[in-house]
């Protein structure tokens, strides 16, 4: 397991998905305020931290990034297969999934184990994030995000996609029967863990289901949450905070 060393700066963990479209992921101790065991840069709320240092860490993680913390739109993630189009920041609803098309949006998804899936057409000015666990895994979610940002005007050809940390498939034990229902419906998904259990390969299973949906580019941040202390793990510490990924277009 990785060490929790001094946090690079948030600002140099930026990723390119073309020309003015920009991505990112935040770790566990860049920066932030919130005690243990959410200690130190906890970006969800309803995990039973201080909303106060919730509110300043978003502040934080935003500006670090160099967007501003009123430009940010949210989810109420539910381990399902909606999609909310916005055109403003705030709470976009009970989705697990947003797209938009308005420079200067930035999209946040929330993780300590799932898989954040952030996907552009910068061409098309379309930018889409999406919240990957088992659920939303079996359920497509990715899919789902590539038809409405094709609806948006999207080509899924030419958009390029970022997967970032999660927990791998040789650290998600499930039981059987889980791992045999991801297999029925995304058969790359379902494994085997490094002790030999049933397991789910949640990253596997999106790539192939982006592929499908006709996505070529996909790049990957392959830190695992479970072996990398440096992020919240939800399987490693139970009670712990969320770490997450971000998407935007630059503002006009």
């Amino acid at each position: 397991m990785t060490t929790n060393a001094d946090a690079t700066p948030i600002g140099q963990r930026i990723h390119g998905l073309g020309r003015g479209v920009s991505a990112g992921f935040t770790a566990r101790a860049d920066g932030g305020v919130s005690a243990p065991p959410f200690a130190r840069l906890n970006l969800g709320n309803g995990v039973g931290d201080d909303p106060a240092a919730v509110a300043r860490n978003r502040e934080l993680a935003a500006r670090g990034f160099g967007i501003s913390p009123d430009s940010v739109a949210w989810m109420s993630q539910v381990h399902g297969r909606d999609v909310a189009v916005v055109d403003t920041p705030g709470n976009a609803g009970q989705v697990d999934a947003m797209v938009t098309t308005r420079p200067g949006v930035a999209l946040a998804v929330l993780v300590a184990d799932c898989l954040p899936v952030l996907v552009a057409d910068a061409e098309a000015g379309v930018v889409g994030a999406a919240h990957s666990g088992r659920p939303g895994t079996a359920a497509d979610i990715a899919g789902a995000l590539v038809e409405e940002m094709t609806r948006q005007g999207a080509v899924a050809e030419r958009c390029v996609a970022l997967l970032g940390p999660s927990v791998c498939g040789q650290c998600y034990e499930v039981p059987r029967d889980l791992r045999d229902a991801m297999e029925r419906v995304t058969p790359e998904g379902a494994c085997v863990t490094r002790w030999g259990s049933p397991g789910v390969d949640i990253r596997a299973a999106v790539v192939a289901q982006l592929r499908r949906a006709g996505v070529a580019e996909i790049g990957h941040d392959e830190r695992c949450t479970r072996e990398d202390d440096t992020l919240f793990s939800y399987r490693r510490d139970a009670t712990t905070g969320r770490f997450a990924g971000y998407v935007w277009r630059d503002a006009a």
